[in-house]
């Protein structure tokens, strides 16, 4: 039986706290944000994305749900300060299926590493390399990814399948 991305799987990897901060990059219409909404219940998680229709089909689903520790930030991650997220910030900073799509993977995670507490954690899921299905043009090799983690300074703690398409990495900030 073919597997793909569970949000809910995947965040269970995670030693999550109902009062962390967390940050959605490119959090599209809430398909990781609002199961995580949902397990920060007394935290607050930013929901960033660079167009409107996403984040206004989120206020929806927000609302059919009865969620309300979500706040939309509509912005450009790829620029400096481009979350508009206040620096130390953060205890979790989610990137899935974010950086295929995009030619600026190093500005991305400088930012999530200027909105990140000490000992904050990164989690990114993308498509693996080898995956007959998604996107053809972008994807990002988990060597890669690391690559980039360990420029910004941070250190990677899990690495792991999720699903038959996707990978998933963790990196702390010291």
């Amino acid at each position: 039986m073919v597997k793909f991305v569970n949000p809910n799987e995947v965040l269970n990897k995670l030693k999550l706290r109902n009062d962390m901060t967390a940050a959605d990059f490119g959090c599209g219409s809430g398909g990781w944000v609002i199961p995580l909404a949902k397990r920060l219940e007394q935290g607050l998680i930013y929901a960033i994305d660079i167009q409107e229709e996403p984040l206004s089909a989120l206020e929806s689903k927000m609302k059919a749900e009865g969620i309300q520790n979500i706040r939309k930030v509509l912005s450009d991650i790829e620029i400096e300060n481009g979350s508009k997220i206040p620096v130390l910030s953060c205890d979790l900073v989610l990137m899935t299926n974010l950086l295929f799509q995009t030619e600026k993977k190093k500005e991305i995670f400088m930012e999530a590493n200027r909105v990140l507490k000490q000992k904050g954690k990164i989690l990114v899921v993308d498509w693996k390399p080898e995956s007959s299905l998604g996107p053809e043009q972008g994807r990002i090799s988990p060597e890669e990814v690391k690559e980039l983690a360990k420029e910004s300074k941070l250190k990677l703690k899990k690495e792991f399948s999720a699903g038959d398409y996707h990978y998933g990495l963790v990196f702390e900030k010291d």
